[in-house]
């Protein structure tokens, strides 16, 4: 069995038009045009990510020519870092809005991210 030459990409693919690191977010703009409320759309990081990108940076897209950020959140709605994307890579989103904007959120699970937190906790204050 061979591949065929010609493959149709599915419309629900986005590719990003830029990446870029600015007062503490890592922003990803995707192509104008309306993302559907519960809709899936897999996006592609198309772009190098920022050196200055800080691992904590949280992740938001805009859309086309708009300056309104919609974050992007993992699957149990908290907010995804730059730690836990990369360049040319998919994520499986959903889109969620509400009256007032909308979140992307990410199906599945993001690239490793480092876990920083406390092994347990006991009352006192933690040592670096």
């Amino acid at each position: 069995m061979s591949c065929s030459n010609v493959c149709r990409l599915c419309d629900r693919l986005i590719i990003s038009q830029a990446v870029t690191f600015a007062g503490g977010t890592l922003t990803i703009n995707l192509p104008a045009g309306s993302y559907g409320k519960g809709c899936e759309y897999c996006i592609v990081v198309a772009q190098t990510i920022p050196a200055a990108t800080t691992i904590t940076a949280p992740v938001v897209f805009t859309i086309g020519d708009g300056t309104e950020e919609y974050p992007l959140v993992n699957r149990c709605c908290a907010p995804v870092t730059a730690c836990a994307i990369r360049t040319r890579t998919r994520y499986k989103t959903v889109v969620s809005t509400s009256a007032t904007g909308g979140t992307f959120k990410m199906l599945g699970r993001g690239c490793c991210a480092p876990d920083n937190s406390l092994a347990a906790i006991d009352g006192t204050a933690p040592t670096a």
